[in-house]
């Protein structure tokens, strides 16, 4: 063994005494090792994966061993140029210090990353759903990042810090049937029974809803696997149903709910069970004021606008110009009756004075 390795430490030592050579022995030095690393992931890649159930584990050891192998090389090739490892682990703790005050967010996604591996809340192929709404499918599971392939078809990478701090929900998790929730309002007329029956049946007429079998199990809970609808509870405006049923897939829930919803319609419409909507009763009597027809811009103040009640100011100057008016039709009334009593006297007076003509004339022919 020391007869092989003698002659190629030798030849290292000239390639190193080169003006120049030391960085072509250290660049050699780690493209050895990439090729070692390629050889190493084709050979362990396929056993690795027989015997780790989980594939993002078994793809992180692959990447493990190839980064292993080239870092190796690269400390090989350092040694041979003639670096010491004690002045190279000085530098390296110092480097390392500044670099972990300034990239601490990514050792922290390391450090989750591993904490997702070791957890397993999702692995690669699982369906998941974001806290803001996104959905797809788990692509891939590193140290650093989970890749998602969003249903948008398009590629979403989130930071493993990121993961681990929102709510993850996992539709592929041991098992991919999935319960759904529908809320249909009736009227209080309408026949509860019958709507409950024609709902269920709605949810039984979709494929991709499971139509009776066993129970499901969930945890130490059993649900039944047939649509199901019960009323919920009762509301101002109607009577509230609740149907529950489970999908065979979870890969297209909203074409499932539309389905089911379009079949509710029809079969509601079909059979005279009427939907509840909000109904609201406006109510007028004689203090609601006096409606004026008028939009936002009439021109108008906001407060004289259609259906506002008068004012304060404006009800004081309704009164004050009543009683204006009836002052002004009393003194007119006065003023007519002043004027034929008036005349009466006159006519009073002319008549008395004739009569006294007349006595006078009289006596004198009497003498």
């Amino acid at each position: 063994m020391a007869q092989v390795l003698d002659p190629v430490a030798n030849a290292v030592s000239r390639l190193a005494s080169l003006p120049g050579s030391r960085l072509l022995l250290v660049l050699l030095s780690v493209g050895l090792g990439v090729l070692v690393s390629k050889f190493l992931v084709r050979l362990i890649g396929r056993p690795v994966a027989r015997r780790v159930s989980r594939q993002s584990v078994a793809q992180t050891i692959v990447r493990g061993v190839r980064v292993g192998t080239i870092l190796i090389a690269l400390l090989f090739g350092l040694s041979a140029a003639g670096f010491q490892f004690t002045d190279l682990l000085v530098g390296t703790a110092v480097f390392s210090a500044v670099i972990g005050i300034i990239l601490a967010p990514i050792v922290g996604n390391f450090i989750n990353g591993v904490f997702i591996l070791a957890d397993q809340p999702f692995e690669i192929g699982d369906m998941i759903e974001l806290e803001n709404g996104t959905t797809g499918f788990v692509e891939d599971i590193t140290i650093r990042y989970t890749k998602i392939f969003t249903l948008d078809n398009t590629f979403l990478v989130v930071p493993n810090g990121a993961m681990r701090e929102r709510d993850v929900t996992n539709f592929s998790a041991e098992d991919e049937r999935t319960r759904r929730t529908i809320d249909v309002l009736v009227t209080y007329e309408s026949d509860i029974s019958e709507g409950r029956q024609l709902i269920e049946r709605a949810a039984r007429d979709c494929d991709a809803v499971i139509n009776g079998g066993p129970d499901i199990r969930v945890g130490v809970a059993r649900y039944t696997a047939s649509p199901d609808c019960r009323i919920h509870e009762f509301g101002d405006d109607g009577v509230l149903l609740r149907l529950r049923y489970w999908v065979k897939k979870p890969y297209k829930l909203a074409k499932v709910q539309s389905d089911v919803n379009t079949r509710i319609r029809e079969r509601l419409t079909d059979a005279d069970v009427e939907m509840a909507y909000p109904h609201r009763h406006l109510v007028f009597d004689d203090t609601s004021g006096v409606a004026r027809v008028g939009g936002p811009d009439d021109g108008r103040p906001e407060g004289e606008r259609a259906g506002d009640k008068p004012t304060g100011d404006e009800t004081r100057a309704g009164r004050q110009s009543d009683d204006r008016s009836s002052t002004d039709e009393s003194s007119k009334s006065d003023d007519a009756t002043g004027n034929d009593g008036s005349d009466h006297d006159a006519t009073g007076d002319d008549a008395t004075g004739d009569d006294m003509a007349g006595d006078t004339a009289t006596s004198r022919d009497e003498r």
